[in-house]
């Protein structure tokens, strides 16, 4: 989710927007002073909520500091509700949002935009769809009737279709297929998740799903998913309340409202035994891992320790394992470790490219040492208050734009009901503390919650050694 403190780094950044703030990874010698308690900034942004007859749910943040104004529109939609045999379908349809509607040609509304100097884009990922825009804030207006033409009399047709399908499938063999280390980023998570298929398959889908998918699926998708009461319209910036409101009134409240499906699935097995695979990479030099742990959900008690807990090990070159894998023993090239942020089930993941001639075995043992190492002794505090300093320059820097405070809000009143929760979502990352940490390490780092994926370039003459 679009959630602006992320700490998680972007190992899957085709599929969705990452709010990656502007803070650049701190060296020891930037940390601030060790302060013994932590106290979460007040956050009281100006949010109105309203909801229209039709179901359609509207967040305003009025802010006239720069004269732009942000519209983004979420969809509760995204890959995990595709079906065994259609995967794919959601973001190829983010695609077709763009081939034109009632009174907007095929293209015309990216270049309407972006010739009133606006820029927009639209993202797809597991668990929602969205689109937005900045624009001039004398060209809301404009906006909105952009998005609600396309939301009541989207262009269906054949040749939209076949378009949109050969350009998904282009995509994927270039973002993908024909990327180092692109297969396995997808790999990792079907087999992490195993049979829980909302998450085991990718947002971008099979190509096999994508040749066959069927024109007759697109009319009953766009009817059951983008539909206004199963959306939520975000304004933030440079706009007047009150106008704003019977403008939304004006294009939006004539939409009606129509059945929609609401997403099911019953939780997955607890993992019970390690699961491991290598496997072959035709584009990679260097041996890689992927290592996934399954944890819980996004914004649940102990996910924030989780968050906090990746920055200490992974994130920027001052972290623990980045000192000890890449600086001082030189098994990595590199490590990222974050969690994926799913509003289900979700992973505490692991990525390391291998030096050339090192071990990627040898450099998970020491890792899995140093979580053992936590789980029994803990952080220190002044790792502990580092990584909280990170986390609350990156949630409150992440808010500062137009366009990243529309979609944050929009993300958190899709996901759980209430943008306004956002103003006090700091303050569950200050309140973690040591145990908390201790105790999540102990919790989720077991070898039988561990999903393991080695990565051997298909030409290496010996593992490790691909010259």
């Amino acid at each position: 989710m679009e959630r602006p403190m992320h700490v998680r780094f972007a190992i899957i950044t085709w599929l969705s927007i990452l709010l990656w703030p502007l803070a650049s990874a701190a060296s020891d010698n930037d940390t601030p002073e060790v302060h013994a308690t932590q106290k979460a900034p007040q956050l009281d942004f100006a949010i109105q909520q309203e909801v229209l007859s039709n179901g359609l749910r509207i967040v305003l943040n009025p802010d006239n500091t720069v004269p732009t104004v942000a519209l983004a529109i979420y969809y509760d939609v995204g890959s995990r509700d595709e079906a065994p045999g259609s995967t794919g379908f959601a973001h190829l349809f983010e695609h077709m949002m763009f081939q034109g509607s009632a009174n907007v040609t095929k293209g015309q509304h990216i270049s309407i935009i972006e010739n009133r100097g606006g820029r927009m884009n639209g993202t797809t990922n597991s668990d929602r769809t969205n689109y937005f825009e900045v624009l001039p804030s004398n060209e809301l207006e404009l906006g909105l009737w952009l998005e609600a033409d396309r939301m009541k009399s989207l262009n269906i047709t054949k040749e939209n279709f076949e378009n949109q399908r050969q350009t998904v499938m282009e995509e994927r063999r270039q973002s993908i297929d024909n990327q180092p280390y692109g297969p396995s980023m997808l790999r990792i998570n079907e087999l992490a998740y195993g049979a829980y298929f909302p998450y085991a398959h990718s947002t971008i889908g099979d190509m096999a799903d994508l040749q066959k998918a069927p024109l007759a699926a697109v009319q009953k998708f766009f009817d059951t998913y983008y539909a206004p009461n199963n959306a939520v319209l975000v304004l933030a910036g440079d706009f007047e309340t009150q106008a704003a409101i019977r403008l939304i009134q004006k294009y939006f409240g004539g939409i009606p409202r129509r059945a929609t499906k609401v997403f099911s699935a019953p939780l997955p097995d607890p993992q019970t035994s390690e699961r491991t695979e290598t496997m072959s990479d035709d584009n990679a030099e260097l041996p890689a891992f992927h290592i996934a742990y399954h944890i819980p959900p996004d914004r649940t008690p102990d996910h924030y320790a989780l968050e906090l807990l990746a920055v200490i090990l992974g994130d920027g070159e001052s972290s623990r394992m980045y000192q000890a894998l890449v600086k001082k023993k030189e098994l990595l090239q590199d490590i990222q470790i974050s969690t994926d942020g799913r509003r289900g089930p979700d992973l505490f993941s692991v990525w390391g490219i291998t030096s050339r001639g090192k071990d990627s075995a040898a450099a998970r043992q020491i890792l899995y040492s140093e979580l053992n190492k936590i789980a029994k002794q803990g952080v220190s505090d002044r790792e502990l208050e580092k990584a909280k300093n990170r986390t609350q320059s990156e949630f409150v820097f992440g808010l500062e734009s137009n366009l990243e405070r529309a979609l944050s809000f929009g993300a958190f009143e899709l996901y759980y009901g209430d943008a306004r929760l956002i103003c006090s979502e700091l303050a569950y990352y200050l309140d973690v503390t040591r145990d908390d940490i201790k105790r999540v390490a102990e919790k989720y780092f077991s070898a039988e919650n561990r999903t393991v994926l080695d990565v051997v370039p298909k030409h290496a003459t010996t593992k490790g050694d691909p010259s």
